[in-house]
């Protein structure tokens, strides 16, 4: 256990969340759910027992270091590592494996997102300590998939091949992009495919290794940059090199390249929490499929809505069908749950 260590991948800005979500404040410091804890807090719980406290990491943008040391006092402060521009995953993960390196050349790592949600942390934490175990020795990378429910065409996919002898865990066969909605009912019908969670277990040397296979320009950068980890220049030398990555995704750089890649099937109640609408999904509904997140919210008539509005006293609402209403810091959202995919551009506008 000592030698496991979690990185947080926390630099988002969840814009199909506005108004709840802002660039200054984005969704994975708010409390999406109503449960009294922001999205990053529960990421953290969840992995409560696989390591201590001062193992965890969090990647995230130079805006967020004060949210994030708020919100996750326990976290060593050293270990809130800030970009000083967003270039996607993989520049994000190579600088959290090369500082993380230097501290543990034994280090066994866990990559998150920051963002979902999770209902069985139990079968979570069981997933993620057999995936460790699988990898801790090992060059091989472990990706957990999330055993699809319905015809999702908002998900990547994976497809599982043959599985290893006494084992839960089977090789990828190949990774998918985000489905039409015929395709995604074939890869539920076909029973193999996976929804591609965006979780990798890794050792630091694989991950480090791989790298520099298959995303040469950004682990040379990361050589360039290692002399000043942990010193007085490291802030400037990061200001400096780190805009200079490709910007470019994990899975693009590495795992649809990789060989030895393998994937976890895992049914612990996933979320991304991408939308209104998957929230919607994960809330309890009332009688006439509404729910809500809020103070003293009255609906008369309404049905198949979806309201959050925490910071209101009492919200009455009348006649409403299928839509959203959302309110956050004198911002005030009300959008068909039909056209929430033009939120983006709605608060853009």
């Amino acid at each position: 256990m000592k030698h496991h260590h979690i990185v947080i991948m926390a630099g988002g800005i969840g814009s199909r969340f506005w108004p709840m979500s802002t660039p200054t404040y984005p969704k994975q410091f708010i409390d999406v759910m109503g449960v009294g804890k922001s999205l990053i807090q529960l990421t953290v719980d969840r992995f409560g027992g696989i390591c201590p406290p001062e193992n965890f990491w969090v990647v995230t943008s130079e805006a967020y270091k004060d949210i994030v040391r708020k919100q996750l006092p326990d976290i060593p402060e050293q270990h809130i590592l800030t970009e000083p521009e967003a270039r996607n995953t993989a520049p994000c993960i190579a600088y959290a494996s090369w500082k993380i390196r230097q501290q543990d050349a034994e280090a066994n790592i866990v990559v998150t997102p920051s963002d979902a949600l999770v209902i069985d942390t139990e079968e979570f934490r069981r997933n993620i300590r057999q995936a460790l175990k699988f990898t801790e020795h090992s060059d091989s990378i472990v990706t957990l998939g999330i055993c699809p429910t319905r015809p999702e065409t908002g998900y990547g996919y994976i497809c599982a091949g043959e599985k290893l002898e006494e084992s839960e865990i089977h090789r990828v066969d190949s990774f998918r992009e985000k489905p039409n909605l015929e395709t995604a009912q074939q890869y539920l019908d076909a029973g193999n495919y996976l929804w591609n969670a965006g979780i990798f277990v890794w050792n630091v040397n694989t991950i480090t290794a791989a790298l520099r296979t298959y995303a040469p320009q950004i682990a040379g950068v990361m050589d360039e940059l290692a002399p000043s980890l942990y010193t007085e220049k490291e802030a400037e030398e990061l200001k400096r090199l780190f805009p200079t990555c490709e910007k470019i995704s994990i899975d693009y750089a590495v795992m649809e390249k990789a060989k030895s890649i393998y994937v976890l099937p895992a049914d612990f109640g996933w979320s991304d929490l991408g939308s209104w609408g998957s929230l919607h999904t994960l809330l309890t509904p009332d009688e006439r499929q509404n729910t809500k997140v809020g103070n003293d919210i009255r609906m008369f008539d309404c049905r198949n809505c979806i309201v959050h509005t925490q910071d209101e006293k009492q919200v009455v609402i009348e006649g409403l069908d299928g839509y959203i209403v959302a309110e956050k810091d004198g911002r005030l959202l009300i959008c068909r749950l039909k056209n929430e995919q033009l939120i983006k551009e709605f608060a853009k506008s």
